[in-house]
């Protein structure tokens, strides 16, 4: 897959095979979208073209409102769209200017001239350029006199998974990982750098990674130990995570850290991918070290056993 970051950098396709949106965790219902962009590609020999904005359209045109936490970073849903049988990535930045852009210029200047697009494909309720007034109806009527035609993925072809980045959100929110995972049809990603911690978990036998998350928008789900993946140097291990700012030594920072099963490298500075499994418990305070060790012992057995039947 070829990624571009910016309009500029693309050569117009001969038959170009495109789709549109922010495509936050890329779930169930992007998915759809994503396969028939494929098929359509496979029957008219043609490419695929996801356009993407970024950062994520509602930071810049709501400011005001609270930090939007986003399901994937850049770089995670590149990877996912990536598996998906995407050819091309193209990442405009979207910027206060560029959301003053009409629809018909959307169509005439992006779609058609920098891209050469034969096929549309948008998930239905789509809307594009200035005040979201572009719609499929507009695409449909005017598509065929610049030379493409317009697909939309029906309402009841993605209602019926019951699927949405917020619902997502709010599950992860919530700890409800495999309401989550369901919805994403894969385990969700967490993806940082291993930095150096206070060494609390190795005196308790428990040593863990602790994790420097890549972007500050990146949605955290809810405090507590988790069954997890972990994905280093390309190899998966289990693991248990555990978030939260440690209450039984009376702890005031967020740690996100993970103890990697039959593991024992030392992987400072080094990248590494969780992937959450299912939650095991909310976090706690206990009356000493040795409750909290104790504690620990049993997460290692549920997490084994979250793991086995995943």
């Amino acid at each position: 897959m070829k990624i571009y970051h910016s309009l500029e950098d693309f050569s117009p396709l001969r038959f170009g095979v495109v789709t549109s949106g922010t495509f936050d965790g890329v779930h169930v219902g992007h998915q759809k979208i994503l396969s028939r962009l494929k098929e359509i590609a496979d029957k008219y020999r043609g490419e695929t073209v996801v356009i993407t904005f970024w950062p994520h359209p509602r930071t810049i045109l709501k400011p005001d409102e609270p930090g939007l936490k986003l399901l994937n970073t850049f770089e995670e849903k590149a990877d996912l769209l990536r598996q998906y049988g995407v050819q091309h990535l193209l990442r405009i930045p979207f910027t206060k200017e560029f959301s003053q852009i009409t629809s018909a210029d959307f169509v005439t200047k992006i779609l058609v001239e920098q891209i050469g697009t034969k096929k549309l494909v948008i998930g239905y309720d789509h809307r594009f350029g200035k005040n979201r007034e572009g719609s499929f109806e507009q695409l449909k009527l005017n598509g065929p006199a610049f030379g493409f035609d317009v697909e939309e993925i029906s309402r009841q072809d993605v209602d019926h998974v019951g699927v949405s980045s917020t619902k997502i959100r709010r599950a992860l929110e919530s700890g409800d990982i495999e309401t989550a995972n369901h919805f994403l049809g894969a385990p969700y990603p967490l993806t940082g750098r291993v930095i150096k911690g206070d060494k609390l978990g190795r005196v308790l036998g428990y040593p863990t990674a602790n994790i420097d998350p890549d972007s500050k928008d990146k949605l955290i789900p809810a405090e507590g130990i988790y069954a997890v993946t972990v994905i280093h140097a390309n190899l998966a291990y289990g693991g248990m995570l555990y978030i939260g700012s440690r209450p039984t030594v009376d702890g005031s920072k967020r740690s996100i850290e993970v103890n990697i099963f039959d593991f024992n490298k030392e992987i400072y500075g080094e990248t590494i991918q969780v992937r959450f499994q299912k939650m095991l418990r909310s976090d706690s305070r206990f009356d000493d070290l040795e409750s909290l060790k104790k504690q620990l012992e049993k997460d290692r057995v549920a997490a084994l056993q979250a793991l086995q039947s995943t």
